[in-house]
């Protein structure tokens, strides 16, 4: 059975970062469900589609291909990391994420990549939703001006105009519409471990990671003999 470690929590509060540094300690497979999404946003948008038309969406979600390649993120063969971070596809993911429709067949989709090898996931419903018997499951949170703060730097990086207060009021936003979204909502799992960002490192976040599932492995062992 696959080793499926899943990471959920709110924007800012370190999923990305970590998931992908733990994947790499467990030389295992990271799947970034957002970039997914994204990546789907931006497909659609260069075909001029509809973003309300949800039944095209999910219709495009079948057909197009999405691949994670050394940190890169390809849609049918082109590199789009770079595009799909832009403030434009930021604001058109709202649509596409919403969708049951097309939630479903990225469910479908998210599943049998984690059929086919071991991962660590991070995204919104990964433990709740997409990967209900998965092998760990995490919550990843923080304070929301700590959240904040990484994202505001995060945008500095960019290159962005943005302030930080106008990075705070966006956020804030965006976490009432993912905690009310009708499919895929912001929730922690009931057997996730709850892990609060604000004080750790991001070394420190990954060694306790990697703790949890040593600590899970050992324990699977153990019932196995």
């Amino acid at each position: 059975m696959p080793l499926i470690v899943t990471l959920d929590g709110p924007a800012g509060a370190g999923k990305s970062s970590a998931a992908r540094a733990l994947a790499a300690r467990l030389n295992v497979h990271y799947m970034d469900t957002g970039a997914m999404y994204r990546a789907l946003a931006w497909a659609a948008m260069q075909r001029g589609y509809a973003l309300e038309n949800s039944a095209l969406i999910a219709e495009l979600a079948r057909e197009v291909q999405i691949v994670f390649d050394t940190g890169r993120v390809l849609v049918d063969g082109t590199d789009v990391s770079a595009e799909i971070r832009s403030e434009k596809v930021t604001a058109a993911t709202r649509y596409v994420a919403d969708a049951p429709a097309v939630r479903e067949v990225m469910k479908i989709i998210q599943r049998k990549i984690g059929s086919e090898c071991d991962i660590v996931t991070e995204g919104r419903d990964q433990g709740t939703v997409v990967f209900p018997t998965a092998t760990v499951k995490v919550f990843l949170t923080a304070s929301a001006v700590h959240r904040a703060k990484r994202r505001h730097q995060e945008e500095v990086v960019r290159g962005s105009g943005l302030t930080f207060q106008e990075v705070l009021e966006s956020q804030s936003v965006r976490d009432a519409a993912d905690i009310a979204r009708p499919v895929g909502a912001l929730v922690a799992a009931v057997d996730a471990v709850v892990i609060e960002t604000d004080s750790l490192t991001l070394e420190e976040v990954v060694e306790c990671l990697v703790s949890l599932v040593e600590e899970t492995r050992q324990a699977r062992g153990k019932h196995d003999d």
